[in-house]
């Protein structure tokens, strides 16, 4: 399984919607309205998730974090 972080998480949690694919192109869309920091972690967590099956994705804990 793989390893996110809590940005990735949390990322992960706003645009999760339909699926590995309906993420994908959530976060593809948003990709030109994201300052550079949130390009690079967006890329990121896209890559990781890229091997995943839609299976694999669905087992993922995907969730906000709390706010401290």
């Amino acid at each position: 399984m793989i390893r996110l972080t809590v940005e990735e998480t949390n990322l992960l949690s706003i645009y999760n919607e339909g699926g590995k694919r309906g993420l994908t192109e959530n976060i593809n869309a948003a990709l030109p309205f994201m300052d550079e920091d949130m390009r690079k972690l967006a890329k990121r967590t896209l890559a990781k998730i890229a091997p995943l099956t839609e299976n694999e994705y669905v087992e993922l804990a995907i969730f906000a974090a709390d706010e401290v």
